[in-house]
């Protein structure tokens, strides 16, 4: 499966795209509109929920919230620049927001601290590449790539010097028989529990 389309004639703006058909689903990422069609696979919206699960769980009565998909995330290229003028606007499978200046009643403006991405087989390559890239620049400090194919999540955390590594942790079922877990640095406590989340 290819990538999905995309619109390359010009740059497009976070407010142009709200004024799209409601039936579609557009990301933008540097003003160019990449379509999210067609709708995520069973096995993608499982592990979208237990993923979901075990973070909103955890995060009861705590500052920070977690969001799934559909879900605007708003980057301006600087500061002052508004949410209708960004050229980027994402819909991360989950992202989970600390800073609740940043939530609107639209979404997010600014970058979540934790996202989280499950690749399937058209958006792969955006994901681990072009996505990654964005969330770098844009300062998101922890980083997902889950891959339910191979049953291994990719971690990115920020360095001091505001770049991923360039070898991200590897968390894979199978390497700890006992109970493969991933520790969240950004939210301090969490455990995901792997053998939950790829339970078939």
């Amino acid at each position: 499966m290819g990538e999905p389309a995309r619109k390359t004639d010009r740059r497009y703006t976070y407010g142009e795209s709200c004024t799209w058909n409601d039936e579609e689903r557009w990301e933008l990422i540097d003003g160019v509109a990449w379509n999210m069609s067609p709708a995520p696979r069973e096995r993608h919206q499982r592990y979208l929920i237990e993923l979901g699960r075990q973070i909103a769980n955890f995060l009861v009565d705590r500052e920070c919230r977690v969001y799934p998909a559909p879900f605007d995330v708003v980057l301006p290229d600087y500061p002052e620049q508004s949410a209708e003028d960004s050229p980027t606007v994402v819909q991360p499978d989950i992202c989970v927001i600390c800073d609740r200046s940043k939530i609107t009643e639209a979404g997010c403006t600014g970058a979540p601290d934790l996202v989280v991405e499950i690749l399937s087989p058209s958006t792969s390559r955006k994901d681990a590449e072009i996505k990654r890239k964005l969330y770098e620049r844009h300062g998101v400090r922890e980083y997902w790539i889950v891959d339910p194919g191979n049953l291994f999540i990719h971690v990115y955390l920020l360095e001091k010097n505001g770049a991923y590594p360039q070898e991200p942790a590897l968390y894979v079922v199978g390497t700890r028989p006992e109970q493969p877990l991933l520790e969240s640095a950004v939210l301090e406590g969490f455990v995901l529990d792997l053998n939950l989340l790829f339970a078939e």
